[in-house]
């Protein structure tokens, strides 16, 4: 080859400097997005190290994040906005004691005579400060003919036991325990000092266990019926948590349905609790979180939880730009428009053809949002999630019986919650069963508009001979 010409230089001089300059420029975009990147992880990184200082305090109260800067002012709020104007109502029952507050006899101002012109009533309800303490006289005989001893047993006697176990707690004080414990969440230390403080019963934080087991050995045979009535019954709210056993990582099941509520503790997470609990071959309704055990359920009727999907939609957006959010806020606005038809339905404002119309016109737009080209890895697991439970977000459009979210469950789950921070779970299984009963019986108690306290002390006074399953009451629907 040849000298390269002068002018063959000047060109390769032009390239080498347009190549310098597009260099230059993707070394500004890279710069660009490396310092957005480091932003990015910082952030990042500050939200982590905020989970785990959370995960580590696990006795924290819940927050919502900083104060707001300009927060409303407290109390209520004049004129119109001041709100229901409520007042306790006066007692409906005869007054256990009556006090007359007579006038002075004479006027404390300047001694002179009163008269009388009327007598004004005011009514206080009062707590008994001490305990009531019963004796027993237990006439025992033996039958002449045959020779059989005889032991009388009143309705209040929680047990027949005499000699050193002579001396009992009554059923209404250990349906309280029972209460305390496993409906409110008190700590047996909490219950020692509340019945010692309060009503002078000494009682120890063993002792209170065991009435709280022997108050679900009592209550086991309703426990059982309510099993049966979820599994038979036509839909189910299925949701789970954390929970602690003996310090292992368990999960505790709440199924509610519109006649009971079951609570069940167990070692795993997956398909085979459900499946034990509705029976592997479940047809009726089920409304869930969208769970991926819930999917091994294939003869049931799904309707994914709304909330939950809008909950999603939301943390994503707060990571997303504008154009990946595009998406995001489709899919909300989706939703909503789906809960706003399913309100005009139900308050009659909409007729059946037009229910159709729009309901027809939301699954077009679901369609169209499954066909969305996205990039985000984010947005295309929501996406994917989306288009594998298609069938399963405008059930409730389809039919009234059905939920549009599992708020039963989440309410449910939530007192649950609540007491694993006061208590941290259970240390024996015994205990973890004691919790799966009586839970299961204060909520379906509730479910039934029965008094639990007064339910569970008459459980515990029946003898073991005379118990008898729990009779479900007529269906009651779910009411939000």
């Amino acid at each position: 080859m040849g000298q390269p010409t002068y002018q063959d230089l000047i060109h390769e001089n032009q390239r080498l400097q347009d190549e310098n300059r597009q260099l230059r420029q993707r070394v500004g975009e890279l710069e660009a997005q490396l310092a957005r990147l480091e932003a990015r992880v910082g952030q990042l990184e500050g939200l982590l190290e905020k989970a785990m200082r959370a995960g580590k305090r696990q006795a924290a109260p819940f927050s919502k994040g900083e104060p707001k800067k300009d927060p409303q002012k407290p109390g209520r709020k004049s004129g119109k906005s001041y709100g229901p104007k409520a007042h306790r109502p006066l007692p409906e029952q005869k007054p256990d004691e009556i006090i007359d507050v007579p006038l002075p006899p004479e006027c404390p101002n300047c001694g002179g005579d009163i008269h009388e012109d009327h007598v004004d009533q005011q009514f206080q309800v009062e707590i008994p400060r001490r305990p009531i303490i019963r004796r027993f006289d237990i006439h025992v005989g033996e039958c002449e003919d045959c020779g059989q001893p005889v032991r009388p047993r009143h309705p209040l006697q929680t047990s027949n036991a005499v000699g050193v176990a002579a001396s009992q707690l009554g059923p209404d004080v250990q349906a309280l325990i029972a209460l305390m414990k496993d409906k409110y969440g008190l700590s047996y230390g909490d219950i020692h000092g509340l019945l010692e403080e309060a009503f002078g019963i000494s009682v120890s934080r063993g002792g209170a266990a065991q009435v709280v087991i022997r108050a679900a050995e009592r209550a086991e045979p309703i426990y059982e019926d309510l099993q049966t009535i979820v599994r038979q019954s036509e839909a189910v709210y299925p949701d789970e948590t954390g929970w602690k056993l003996g310090g292992v990582l368990h999960w505790l099941w709440v199924f509610v349905t519109n006649l009971a509520t079951l609570y069940v503790i167990r070692p795993g997470r997956g398909q085979e609790v459900p499946a034990e609990v509705l029976g592997a071959d479940y047809a009726g309704r089920m409304i869930h979180d969208g769970w991926r055990p819930y999917d091994a359920f294939k003869k049931a009727i799904h309707q994914q939880c709304l909330r939950h999907l809008l909950h999603r939609a939301e943390e994503l957006l707060e990571q997303a730009s504008w154009w990946t959010g595009r998406f995001l806020c489709a899919v909300r606005e989706f939703l909503q428009d789906a809960l706003e038809l399913r309100d005009r339905r139900d308050a009659g404002t909409i007729s059946e053809h037009g229910l159709a119309v729009a309901r027809g016109r939301l699954e077009k737009r679901l369609e169209r949002l499954l066909a969305w080209n996205l990039s985000n890895p984010a947005n295309r697991r929501f996406q994917a999630h989306l288009a594998k439970h298609r069938d399963q977000i405008l059930t409730f459009l389809y039919d009234p019986d059905i939920e549009a979210t599992n708020w039963p469950a989440e309410q449910a789950i939530r007192p649950a919650v609540v007491n694993r921070k006061v208590f941290g779970g259970n240390r024996t299984r015994a205990g973890a069963h004691a919790q799966e009963v009586l839970a299961s019986l204060f909520a379906t108690c509730v479910q039934w508009k029965q008094d639990a306290l007064s339910f569970l002390a008459d459980l515990i006074c029946t003898p073991a001979s005379e118990r008898i399953s729990a009779a479900a009451p007529p269906p009651a629907p779910l009411a939000n």
